[in-house]
C-alpha cells in the first residue's frame, strides 16, 4: 500500500478563472504559464506545467498538495471533478502560479531532484466559485484542490 511521503497547503491566487503549477523555476519551459492556457479543460499539461481552470473569476482557493511514494487511493470525497495527467519536473520543486500575480512564494517539494510523475487533480466548490464571482467577486477558501503526486510507473 502506497504512503504519504509530504502534505502541503498552499493558497492559489485564482485569476480569470485559472491557476497552475509549474517549475519553481520556469527559465527553461518551452510554454511558460500562462501561455497556451486552454479554458475549456479542467487540467491542462505542457511540459513542466500543469493549467488547472477554476469556477470562478477572481478569488483564492485552497490547494493541498500530497507527494505519495506509489498511487496513492481513490479519495472518497465528493469531487465536483477529478482529472489524472502524467508530469515531467526537471528539478523537483513546483510553485503555484497565477494570471494575476505570476509566481507564489511556496515551493513545493516532489523530490530530491526531476523525475516523472503521475498526478491527480480533485476539485471542490466550483459552484460556489462562480456564484461568489457573480456576486461579491472574490473569496478566499471556497474552492478547494486535493493534488496527489506520486512517481510514474510505481
Amino acid at each position: 500500500m502506497a504512503q504519504l511521503v509530504r502534505q502541503q497547503r498552499v493558497d492559489a491566487y485564482v485569476g480569470h478563472h485559472a491557476f497552475g503549477l509549474q517549475e519553481s523555476d520556469d527559465a527553461d519551459l518551452p510554454v511558460p504559464f500562462p501561455d497556451d492556457f486552454d479554458h475549456s479543460a479542467f487540467l491542462g499539461t505542457h511540459p513542466g506545467r500543469l493549467d488547472i481552470t477554476s469556477g470562478g473569476h477572481t478569488h483564492t482557493a485552497t490547494v493541498t498538495v500530497e507527494v505519495w511514494d506509489g498511487p496513492p487511493p481513490q479519495d472518497p470525497a465528493d469531487w465536483d471533478e477529478q482529472a489524472e495527467a502524467d508530469f515531467e519536473s526537471t528539478s523537483g520543486q513546483v510553485a503555484v502560479w497565477s494570471m494575476h500575480t505570476g509566481r507564489a512564494d511556496d515551493v513545493i517539494v516532489l523530490g530530491d531532484s526531476g523525475g516523472s510523475w503521475r498526478v491527480r487533480v480533485g476539485r471542490a466548490g466550483r459552484a460556489e466559485a462562480a456564484a461568489l464571482s457573480e456576486g461579491e467577486g472574490t473569496g478566499h477558501g471556497v474552492e478547494r484542490y486535493l493534488i496527489r503526486f506520486w512517481p510514474a510507473g510505481a
